[in-house]
């Protein structure tokens, strides 16, 4: 078994599901059931700080493809995971034990839940920020654009705050621009279907 270091990830995390707006995992903290009763997704991290052991993931960017088949409570979730091909081995490794579970803390709870893991793959993974806007691609696997909707006031982000949501606290309700997902024999769009922005502070074990 590998050894589990002390590890801590902050930056921000993007996800945009099959669901129509608004997803309603997030405020019944996976109990519900999806829009069409399974969830289809990508999530992608920017890491702005964080550290596994010694190594340093300080600017490293990866996405994940989520394939889930009914509520998120229920488990069974196949994953796979692209990590920037800049990243280091050491790097690496460090992303497929946090974003597996195996490495305890905040994503722990991956363990119970994933029961397939489709790998790594190391490629181009980009995180872009240009207002309120976010543009992910994962090679050629993931392209997609989300952007955050209009709320009353404007400039400010609709947000639910002071949830228990395994993300963080507050989250960001965004919607797909355009959005695409191809492998692992999956075929997926995510126009106009439901998106969320959330600043994260991860931690284990």
């Amino acid at each position: 078994m590998a050894e589990i270091e002390d590890w801590k990830i902050k930056g921000e995390l993007a996800l945009n599901c099959n669901c129509d707006l608004f997803c309603p995992c997030v405020v019944s903290l996976g109990a519900a059931k999806p829009t069409h009763g399974y969830c289809q997704a990508w999530m992608a991290v920017r890491i702005d700080d964080g550290h596994w052991g010694s190594t340093s993931l300080k600017g490293v960017n990866v996405a994940a493809l989520l394939d889930i088949p009914g509520r998120m409570g229920e488990g069974g979730w196949s994953v796979g995971l692209y990590v920037d091909d800049k990243a280091s081995d050491e790097q690496t490794h460090a992303l497929e034990m946090i974003l597996s579970g195996s490495a305890k803390g905040t994503t722990g709870l991956f363990k119970l839940l994933v029961a397939n893991f489709l790998g790594t793959q190391r490629m181009p993974v980009t995180y872009e920020t240009n207002g309120i806007e976010r543009s992910v691609t994962a090679g050629r696997k993931v392209m997609a654009t989300i952007k955050q909707i209009d709320g009353a006031r404007p400039g400010e982000p609709v947000t639910i705050q002071n949830t228990s949501y395994w993300m963080g606290p507050e989250v960001i309700v965004a919607q797909g621009v355009k959005a695409k997902v191809r492998d692992f024999g999956r075929v997926w769009t995510f126009d106009d279907k439901s998106a969320e922005l959330c600043n994260i502070e991860w931690s284990g074990p």
